[in-house]
C-alpha cells in the first residue's frame, strides 16, 4: 500500500488487514472490539489528505501505530465493560479465525486481562509483534526505556499468574530431559516431553533473527528448538538455576547466546521462554562461566 491511489497486489492489503487485526486482538481479546478498532484506523488513514498519505514511507508501521494507539486508548477507557448478550449473539454465528486460534492460547489471552493497559500493549507490540521500540514508545507514549521495562514487568506477572506450578525436583528432571533430547537432536523424545497445546516465544528484541511471533504446538515447538540448538563445534548447553527454576543457558565462544526457561505442568512443558536478546544477555556474559553444580553437554 502506497501513495494517495493505495495501488498494491490484493494478497498484500489482505496480509496488511489480518496483521492489523491480530495486534488489535491480542490487545483487545476477540471479538467485536477488535475488528471496530481495525476499522477505526482505516477511517484515520482515508482522513488523511492525499499529500499526507504520499508522504508515509511505510504505511503498514503508520497504520499498525494507529491501530495500538487505538487500542491502548480502549484499554484505558474507564468503563471497560464485557459484552453484552447482543455482542455474544452477534458473533455466534463467525467461524472462528484458524490461524487466530493457533496465534493466541485463551491461557495466554486470560493472562493479558490481568496486566495493566500499558504493560499489555508493550509486551504485545514487543513480545509478540516485534515492533522497533521507537515505534512501541510512541504508541504507548513512554520512553523505550520506560516500555521496555513494562514489557519486563508484564512477562514476569504472565510466569508469576500461571498456577499448578511443578515441583523444584520434577522442573529439573524434565529440563535435564529436554536438554539431553536437544543436544541428540532427538526429536521424538522432545515431543513427549511437551504439552501437545505448548508455545514457545522467542525473544530476539529486533537485535537477532529470530522468530517474532509465538510458535504452537509440540511438534512445531520441538522443531523450533532443535533448529534453534542445532549442533554446532564451541557450542555447549549449561543446566544453570534462573529465576529459582532450571533452565538451559546455551554458550556459543564462551559467550552466552541465549537463555531458554521452561513452565511445567502435569510433567509436560507447556511454555518455553528463549531469550536471545544481547542486550538482555550482558549480566550472564562474565570472563568465566558459572558453577551450575550440572556440567555441560557439548555439541561437537
Amino acid at each position: 500500500m502506497g501513495g494517495a491511489d493505495d495501488t498494491a497486489p490484493l494478497a498484500e492489503l489482505l496480509d496488511e488487514r489480518q496483521h492489523l487485526i491480530d495486534v488489535a486482538r491480542w490487545m483487545l481479546g476477540a471479538g467485536a472490539a477488535a475488528e471496530e478498532a481495525v476499522t477505526e484506523t482505516y477511517r484515520r488513514w482515508y482522513g488523511l489528505t492525499d499529500d499526507e498519505r504520499t508522504g508515509i514511507s511505510d504505511p503498514r508501521i503508520w497504520l499498525t501505530k494507529s491501530t495500538g494507539t487505538i487500542c491502548l486508548a480502549r484499554l484505558s477507557a474507564p468503563a471497560r465493560q464485557p459484552p453484552g448478550p447482543e455482542e455474544v449473539d452477534a458473533d455466534a454465528g463467525i467461524e472462528p479465525d484458524l490461524a487466530l486460534s493457533e496465534e493466541i492460547s485463551n491461557v495466554l489471552l486470560n493472562a493479558l486481562d490481568a496486566l495493566s493497559p500499558s504493560e499489555r500493549a508493550a509486551f504485545v507490540l514487543n513480545d509478540v509483534f516485534a515492533m522497533p521500540p521507537r515505534t512501541v514508545a510512541d504508541i504507548v507514549g513512554r520512553t523505550p526505556q520506560e516500555c521496555a521495562e513494562l514489557a519486563e514487568s508484564a512477562r514476569r506477572s504472565l510466569r508469576a499468574g500461571r498456577a499448578h506450578p511443578t515441583p523444584p525436583h520434577q522442573h529439573d528432571r524434565i529440563v535435564r530431559a529436554v536438554r539431553q533430547a536437544c543436544a541428540l537432536n532427538d526429536v521424538t523424545h522432545l515431543v513427549s516431553l511437551l504439552s501437545r497445546h505448548a508455545i514457545a516465544f522467542f525473544d530476539g528484541g529486533g537485535k537477532i533473527r529470530a522468530l517474532t511471533r509465538p510458535v504452537h504446538g509440540d511438534q512445531h515447538v520441538a522443531q523450533a528448538l532443535l533448529t534453534l540448538l542445532a549442533s554446532r563445534s564451541r557450542t555447549t548447553l549449561h543446566l544453570i538455576a534462573a529465576n529459582g527454576r532450571t533452565a538451559i543457558v546455551v554458550r556459543h565462544h564462551d559467550q552466552v547466546a541465549a537463555v531458554i526457561s521452561f513452565d511445567i505442568t502435569d510433567q509436560r512443558v507447556t511454555h518455553v521462554w528463549a531469550v536471545l536478546n544481547p542486550d538482555k544477555l550482558r549480566g550472564w556474559n562474565r570472563p568465566h562461566p558459572p558453577a551450575d553444580g550440572h556440567g555441560a553437554v557439548r555439541h561437537g
